[in-house]
């Protein structure tokens, strides 16, 4: 399996895509066009101090922060310029979105200067306040439309660029408005992978009508399981937990679960307790394993064994 790119060889090693999602309460995505490297924020275009200080404003409260651009051409207008451009000549959009599903939301605005990103109230975001973030963003506004992010970052790994720009440009050209290229998603091997705000939903190994269908389902106020990694809203082995339920529940709603209480039982154990909107809980016990077989977390690395979960579920606990 060693002469395979690192999504390939994952794929054929079955390695299991739930509980993979990078952990975030929140995401902040803005607009970046030109190349990227393969630390976005302090490699590309935008300017190096300010991607640091966004990095680890977001780092203080548990939020991702990503760089994004529209699929296709995406001409940097301050290269161009040699960075001379004067207030507002050189507008961003920036999205920005609470994950949790008791009250998820998502805003979206054009910056005239990214700079202005700094502004935003971290700790207001963190905890869901969206009020607060407008104020302190007067800029945004919410918005009802998904935004379906896709992995294309070929600086980071090869397989994000091969698998994912295709991806990207079939579904934007199928949802014009809907759909962005990103910086990194996490988790190189399951490409092409996706992020859906506000969800906060990622899914891995998709094809262009397997990433439509995703914001097709968000329209509709449900989710999409196969490919699913997770939501980012929860832990590793939650997320796992949370899947498990969707699938011997037969759950779709988007936001009908949330995870109530996630503990650990033991070395590389959790027993999570998650609820649905309509009263019914399911107690989880998860298990994390090391396989005999191995591959490579990303293209040019050395092959290691792949963890995956086990679950055991019990169902209808409780009845509110």
């Amino acid at each position: 399996m060693s002469g395979l790119t690192c999504s390939d060889g994952s794929a054929a090693a079955g390695e299991q895509l739930a509980g993979s999602a990078p952990e975030a309460v929140a995401w902040v995505a803005l607009e970046q066009n030109g190349p990227w490297g393969a630390k976005a924020f302090t490699d590309s275009h935008l300017d190096p101090d300010l991607g640091r200080r966004v990095e680890a404003a977001a780092a203080a409260f548990g939020v991702r922060p990503s760089l994004v651009r529209r699929p296709g051409r995406h001409a940097d207008a301050a290269a161009r310029a040699g960075g001379r451009l004067g207030p507002g000549a050189d507008p961003r959009h920036v999205l920005v979105a609470y994950t949790h599903p008791t009250g998820p939301w998502l805003l979206e605005g054009t910056l005239d200067d990214p700079a202005r990103l700094l502004d935003l109230d971290w700790e207001a975001l963190a905890v869901g306040d969206a009020e607060a973030v407008r104020r302190s963003l007067p800029v945004l506004a919410r918005t009802d439309r998904p935004q379906l992010l896709v992995c294309t970052n070929g600086t980071r790994d090869v397989c994000c660029a091969t698998k994912g720009r295709p991806v990207a440009l079939g579904a934007a050209a199928a949802h014009p408005g809907q759909v962005w290229e990103v910086t990194h998603t996490s988790g190189h091997r399951f490409a092409p992978t996706t992020v859906l705000l506000p969800a906060g939903t990622l899914h891995g190994r998709l094809d262009v009508a397997a990433a439509c269908e995703v914001l097709q389902a968000a329209e509709r106020g449900e989710t999409v399981l196969p490919g699913s990694r997770g939501r980012s809203t929860w832990a590793g082995p939650a997320q796992v937990a949370e899947l498990a339920v969707r699938d011997v529940a037969g759950v779709l709603g988007l936001d009908a679960l949330r995870v109530v209480t996630h503990d650990a039982t033991g070395e590389r154990r959790w027993s999570t307790l998650v609820a649905h909107d309509d009263g019914r809980t399911w107690r989880v016990e998860t298990e994390s394993r090391d396989a005999e077989v191995e591959r490579a977390e990303s293209c040019g690395k050395a092959l290691k064994p792949l963890t995956y979960f086990t679950h055991l579920v019990e169902t209808s606990l409780v009845r509110r």
